[in-house]
């Protein structure tokens, strides 16, 4: 299986200091800052990003799922919030999808989306953080 790398970069304290956060892919690149980590500065932060890792794969997983039981989804959305609490500490994940699927009605819906929120590697990855999940379909 692939191995994949990011890098990040930080300069200086952590009130006056900034950093990038760069894809090994390339495909993104940005800066980051205490603000926009702890506050509503400009930037991405370590949080945003594990949060869109986790929507990524928990749709993908899903439409794996799902697809593999005959039930080919049209489009699977997902948003992932990422509570970040004091210590820094993350608190807790809110998964929240939303799936076109034709053919299949809300509760089985609902059960593979369950399925896919434990089984996703990236859910594995972050299994000692709280998760809570909503799921409909469009």
């Amino acid at each position: 299986m692939a191995i994949r790398a990011s890098s990040a970069v930080w300069k200086g304290d952590l009130v006056k200091g900034k950093g990038t956060m760069r894809l090994g892919s390339g495909a993104y690149e940005g800066e980051y800052t205490r603000a926009s980590r702890f506050e509503d500065g400009p930037g991405t932060n370590p949080e945003e990003l594990i949060g869109a890792a986790h929507a990524g794969c928990f749709s993908m997983f899903l439409s794996a799922i799902l697809s593999k039981a005959g039930h080919v989804p049209v489009r699977i959305e997902t948003e992932a919030k990422v509570h970040l609490g004091d210590g820094p500490k993350i608190t807790l994940i809110e998964l929240s999808t939303v799936g076109e699927v034709p053919g299949i009605d809300l509760e089985t819906f609902i059960k593979f989306a369950e399925e896919a929120k434990k089984g996703c590697p990236v859910s594995q990855a972050l299994s000692a953080v709280p998760m809570t999940l909503k799921a409909a379909l469009a």
